[in-house]
């Protein structure tokens, strides 16, 4: 199993689930969710270990987000069709092209560069690694969705 099905393994991920997170306030309401966690982590500053319930509250609702919402049964949105596509990468990754393979290995790169950033920023209470790790996080998943919407588009032809 690689880390992408270990990923989904860990969320739970059933057909059902699948369908759910496809709901665009899914998609978005995760990508909310980072800088309600980053700020979580930096208010160990002012609040102590008190921290810890901010950053629980932010871990539950990471584990809830993917089946919070309604199912989307048929994608039309840019959102809906990434989650279809990371669903088709996930389990027909042998369907996938060498391209498509390529790509999505050189953005997990990225978005672990900027995890790597925002880890020392928020170790050394530093903003501009913080924030430029968050940055090139979040361009990289951007990225990444936008590469599962052409998977699931060029198999949905």
């Amino acid at each position: 199993m690689d880390i992408a099905g270990a990923v989904a393994g860990a969320f739970q991920m059933d057909e059902e689930s699948w369908r759910r997170h496809a709901n665009p306030w899914s998609v978005w309401t995760r990508f909310a969710a980072l800088p309600l966690m980053l700020l979580a982590i930096w208010s160990r500053v002012w609040i102590g270990w008190w921290c810890l319930l901010p950053i629980g509250a932010v871990v539950i609702w990471l584990f809830v987000n993917p089946s919070a919402f309604p199912p989307v049964e048929h994608p039309r949105s840019w959102a809906a069709k990434g989650i279809y596509g990371e669903r088709a990468w996930v389990h027909e990754r042998d369907q996938v092209s060498p391209e498509h393979r390529r790509v999505l290995r050189f953005l997990v790169a990225a978005g672990l560069c900027g995890f790597a950033l925002i880890a020392w920023g928020l170790i050394a209470l530093r903003l501009w690694p913080t924030v430029f790790g968050t940055t090139v996080l979040i361009m990289a998943q951007l990225w990444r969705i936008d590469r599962f919407v052409q998977l699931w588009e060029n198999s949905a032809r």
